[in-house]
C-alpha cells in the first residue's frame, strides 16, 4: 500500500524539511493470528481496517511560524489507535513520570510540552518460577505508521548535527548578587571569631603572668624602653611629617589599586608605551605610577633620615631592645600599657616594628613590584616571577596590619598630642593644628581613593602613552 511520508525537520539550516514529500510503498500488517494460550483465543485486528486519529505536531519550520505539520487528522490501522487509546487494564502496572520538556514553540517561549505528568507501563518484574504459570496472548503486529518510520530510517541519510542555538545572556538574579557579600561575610566569621578569642585568651594569660612573682620580675628588669644613644635627635622635624603626609596617601592608592588589579577580569582600557611593547590594563598602569612615586619618596626618606640623625629613634642599638620588646609587648596586653614619650623616644617594641616596617618590609614590596612589573629586564631570569608573587600579597597584609595597629595607638595613647607631632611637628597634648592637618589629609586621600578609576585615569594616561579600550 501507498503511505505519505511524515516529514521533519530541516537537515541544514535554511534547507527543506526532510524527508521529501512523497510517498513510500509498504507491506500490509500481517493478519495472522498471534500466539494464545491453550483454550483461549486472541483477537486480531486486520491491517486493513483503519481510522482516523490526529497528526502529532512538531516545531515551527520557520521562526515564529505554526506548528508543523499543520493540524489534521491521517488514517492509520485501527491497531495504531487501539493501542494509543486503550485503557490500561490493570493500573497497578502503571507509573507516572514527568514529561521531557524540549525546546520553546516561538521565540522567549515556554519549553514544550507543558510541564506535566504521563503514565506508562512499569518495568515488568523479574519472573518467578509458579506451579501453573498463566500465557498471555502476544500483542497484535506492527501498524502502518510504524512500518513507514522504520523504512524512511533505513533509507534516510544519516542527519547532520543541527546547530544549538545560543541561549539570549539575561541579567544575573537579584539573589545571586545579593547572597555573595553574604558568602564572604560567612567564610571570614569564622577566622574574625577565632582572632577574638585568641585575643582574649593571650590578654588573660598576660595578666596571669605579670600578676606572678616571675612575671612582675621580669616587668621591673625590662621596663620596655631601650635608651637612645646621647646625641639623638628629639621631636619631629617638618620634613619627616610631609613625608608622612605622602606615604599615607600613597600607601591608601597602592592598595586600593593592587586590590583593584587582583579582582579585575575584564578592564575598562589598555595602556600601551608610545613606542610599542606590551599591554597592560589602565589600573595597573596608575598601580606602578603610584609605585614609583612612593619609590622616590623612600629614597628621599633615606636620606633625610640618615643626614639628620633621625635613623637612631627606629633603629636598635643594643640587644637589649629584644626583652624590653616583650615586656613592652606583655605590658600592652594585660592592658596597663607602657610608659611612652613619642616626642622623644619609642619603646622597644614600637622601635622594632618601625626598624621591620622600613627596612624589611618596603624593600620586599619594592623587590617583588619591580619584578611582577614589566620594567623587569627579560634577560633577568635568576629570580622567578613565582617567587615575587608569593612574597608581595602577604608583604600588602602587612602593611594593612600594621596601619591598623598604628592608628589604634595613636588615639588610644593620646590622641590631640600624638597628631600634633605627627602632622604639625608640635610637643603639645591639648592642641588642635594636629587633628585639623590629619582631617585634611583624610580628605585628600580619600578624594585621591575616589579619583583612582579608569575614567579619571585615562586622561591622564594618554598623555603618556596610548590608551585602547582592548
Amino acid at each position: 500500500m501507498q503511505v505519505e511520508l511524515r516529514r521533519g525537520l530541516p537537515r541544514v539550516p535554511g534547507g527543506e524539511p526532510w524527508p521529501p514529500a512523497g510517498t513510500v510503498d509498504v507491506a500490509d500488517a500481517p493478519v495472522e493470528d498471534a500466539p494464545v494460550a491453550a483454550g483461549a483465543a486472541a483477537p486480531v485486528v486486520g491491517a486493513t481496517e483503519t481510522t482516523e486519529v490526529p497528526l502529532r505536531r512538531g516545531l515551527p519550520r520557520v521562526p515564529g511560524g505554526e506548528p508543523w505539520p499543520p493540524a489534521g487528522t491521517v488514517r492509520v490501522a485501527a491497531a495504531a489507535a487501539a493501542a494509543e487509546t486503550a485503557d490500561v487494564a490493570e493500573p497497578a502496572h502503571t507509573i507516572e513520570v514527568p514529561l521531557r520538556r524540549g525546546l520553546p514553540r516561538v521565540e522567549g517561549g515556554d519549553p514544550w510540552p507543558p510541564a506535566g505528568t504521563v503514565r506508562v507501563a512499569a518495568p515488568a518484574p523479574e519472573a518467578e518460577p509458579e506451579p501453573h504459570p498463566e500465557t498471555e496472548t502476544e500483542p497484535a503486529a506492527p501498524v502502518a505508521a510504524t512500518v513507514v518510520d522504520d523504512a524512511v530510517a533505513k533509507t534516510a541519510p544519516e542527519p547532520a548535527p543541527k546547530p544549538v542555538p545560543k541561549p539570549a545572556q539575561q541579567p544575573a538574579p537579584a539573589s545571586a548578587t545579593a547572597g555573595k557579600p553574604e558568602g564572604v561575610a560567612r567564610q571570614w566569621l569564622p577566622w574574625a571569631i577565632g582572632a577574638l578569642l585568641l585575643l582574649a585568651a593571650a590578654v588573660f594569660g598576660a595578666r596571669w603572668f605579670v600578676g606572678t612573682e616571675t612575671g612582675a620580675g621580669f616587668i621591673e628588669r625590662y621596663d620596655g624602653i631601650q635608651p637612645l644613644p646621647d646625641n639623638a635627635p628629639v621631636g619631629f622635624p617638618a620634613w619627616l611629617n610631609w613625608a608622612h603626609f605622602f606615604n599615607m596617601f600613597l600607601m591608601a592608592l597602592i592598595v586600593k589599586t593592587g586590590l583593584d588589579v587582583r579582582r579585575e577580569k575584564r578592564p575598562d582600557a589598555y595602556w600601551q608605551p608610545k613606542k610599542g611593547g606590551k599591554k597592560i590594563s589602565v589600573t595597573l598602569w596608575l598601580h606602578q605610577v603610584l609605585d614609583v612615586a612612593w619609590v622616590v619618596l623612600g629614597v628621599v626618606f633615606f636620606v633625610l633620615l640618615f643626614a639628620t640623625g633621625q635613623w637612631m629613634r627606629i633603629v636598635p642599638t643594643s640587644w637589649d631592645v629584644f626583652p624590653n620588646a616583650v615586656s613592652a609587648g606583655l605590658q600592652y596586653l594585660s592592658l596597663d600599657w607602657p610608659d611612652e614619650n613619642g616626642w622623644v623616644y619609642y619603646n622597644a617594641l614600637q622601635e622594632l616594628s618601625y626598624f621591620v616596617t622600613v627596612f624589611v618590609a618596603a624593600p620586599l614590596a619594592i623587590a617583588s613590584g619591580f619584578r611582577m612589573s614589566g620594567m623587569w629586564p627579560a634577560s633577568w631570569k635568576a629570580v622567578p616571577v613565582s617567587w615575587a608573587r608569593a612574597v608581595h600579597f602577604p608583604t600588602m597584609v602587612y602593611f594593612l596590619i600594621f596601619v591598623a595597629v598604628h592608628v589604634f595607638l595613636v588615639a588610644a595613647t593620646g590622641l590631640r598630642g600624638n597628631l600634633n607631632a605627627m602632622f604639625a611637628a608640635r610637643d603639645d597634648a591639648s592642641g588642635w593644628l594636629g587633628l585639623i592637618l590629619f582631617l585634611l589629609a583624610v580628605a585628600v586621600t580619600a578624594a585621591g581613593w575616589w579619583a583612582a578609576r579608569p575614567s579619571v585615569v585615562t586622561p591622564v594616561a594618554q598623555a603618556t602613552g596610548k590608551v585602547t579600550r582592548r
